[in-house]
C-alpha cells in the first residue's frame, strides 16, 4: 500500500482524535464488522447481480475493510508491505504451482 494513503488514513483519524479508540481487539472487530456489511452486499444475489446492483456499497464497503486494516497494521506496528510478502512467501510454499494450478484444494490436501 502507498506509504502517501497510509499516511492519509492516519492524519484523518488523528485530526478527529479517533487513535484513542483504535486498540487492537476494537479494531480486529470493526473490521470483521464491515467484512460482513461488504458480504451483506451480495446475500440472496449472484455475484454478477450483486456487483451490477451493489457497485458503489461494495466500493464503500471494501474501501472500510481496507481502512480497518491499515489502523489495525498501525496499532500492532507492522510495516504492510513486509507482512504481506511474507504471508505470499509462505502461500508460496504451502501452494506450489505444480501441485495447485488450477485447482481451489487446501493446502493439505494437494
Amino acid at each position: 500500500m502507498n506509504e502517501e494513503l497510509i499516511q492519509m488514513l492516519l492524519a484523518f483519524r488523528e485530526e478527529r482524535n479517533w487513535g484513542q479508540f483504535h486498540n487492537p481487539k476494537d479494531l480486529a472487530i470493526s473490521l470483521s464488522l464491515e467484512a460482513s456489511e461488504l458480504l451483506e452486499n451480495f446475500q440472496w444475489k449472484s455475484s454478477e447481480d450483486a456487483v451490477s446492483q451493489k457497485r458503489q456499497d461494495i466500493a464503500d464497503e471494501l474501501a472500510d475493510v481496507l481502512i480497518y486494516s491499515v489502523y489495525l497494521a498501525d496499532a500492532l506496528d507492522f510495516n504492510i508491505e513486509d507482512i504481506i510478502r511474507d504471508k505470499m512467501q509462505r502461500n508460496g510454499a504451502k501452494y506450489p504451482v505444480d501441485k495447485s494450478f488450477g485447482k481451489m484444494t487446501k493446502y493439505n490436501e494437494l
